[in-house]
């Protein structure tokens, strides 16, 4: 399980425990939300947060001064006839932001790791992202996406939402970008976000500058690396380096092929 689906600690506190409370519709009759909302009442559970999360799916994010509420909620839904129980949990990152925005993040089938996002869900992403990015410590994130897909202004949004700096380790923005060394002192807090072009990185890098990359991941800052098929390809992390992958397309049925934006970044400087 990543760690986006793990409940994000921020559940308990001084006033009561926070819980993401999920079920869907199996007869929708006139006044079941009501009724819903009435039983919360009843075992003590305030509702701070409600949002339609699928076509015929309802989640709370709850507030409960008493934990062991949630077991008696769990039977008694169980014995209800109009909605099928999905989810009683701690609140994760997935659960809050599928309660801002009405709708889940989609996760790869084969990938637990991996989040899916089109460019239509940008303001998802950016929130998903720059929550991320707020967290403390280290923590590699791989950007896949084809070339002026969104990605490089997507992680430079997200890391404003998380009130962050960011700096370009490389990058194609603007201008090809490689650095040589970290500025000053101050790039090596935590209050920076690092951007690597995972392409130019790995394709025209020298020694100089693989090792200011290899500076930057023993800082304990959050990295970002776009094109990270490439990256894992020409260097010598693999992909149990990555904590999570995001990727960004046009279009659901999009591919994402790295091979021709690999021969381009190749040719660069010839």
């Amino acid at each position: 399980m990543s760690n986006v689906d793990r409940h994000d600690g921020l559940g308990a506190d001084s006033r009561g425990v926070e819980f993401y409370f999920q079920y869907r519709i199996v007869h929708n009759r006139p006044g079941l939300l009501g009724d819903i909302a009435s039983l919360l009442g009843m075992l003590g559970f305030n509702i701070m947060k409600l949002a339609n999360v699928s076509e015929d799916g309802r989640g709370f994010l709850l507030k409960s001064e008493r934990a062991e509420t949630a077991e008696l909620l769990k039977t008694i839904v169980r014995s209800l006839d109009d909605i099928e129980m999905v989810a009683l949990r701690q609140p994760s990152l997935r659960d809050r932001i599928a309660l801002r925005h009405g709708r889940y993040i989609e996760r790869g089938d084969d990938e637990m790791r991996t989040y899916r996002f089109v460019r239509d869900e940008l303001g998802v992403l950016v929130d998903f992202l720059g929550e991320l990015l707020k967290r403390p410590g280290r923590q590699v994130i791989g950007v896949r996406g084809q070339p002026r897909v969104g990605k490089t202004e997507s992680i430079v949004a997200a890391s404003v939402y998380a009130n962050k700096r960011w700096t370009f380790v490389s990058s194609t923005l603007l201008k090809q970008t490689l650095l040589k060394e970290l500025p000053d002192e101050n790039f090596s807090s935590g209050g920076f976000v690092y951007i690597i072009d995972g392409a130019v990185t790995s394709l025209r890098g020298d020694e100089t500058h693989m090792r200011v990359v290899d500076e930057v991941i023993g800082l304990q800052s959050p990295i970002v690396i776009e094109h990270p098929d490439i990256f894992v390809k020409h260097t010598r992390f693999d992909w149990s380096f990555f904590d999570m992958v995001i990727e960004l397309r046009r279009h659901p049925q999009e591919l994402i092929e790295s091979e021709a934006y690999e021969q381009e970044a190749a040719r660069w400087q010839e």
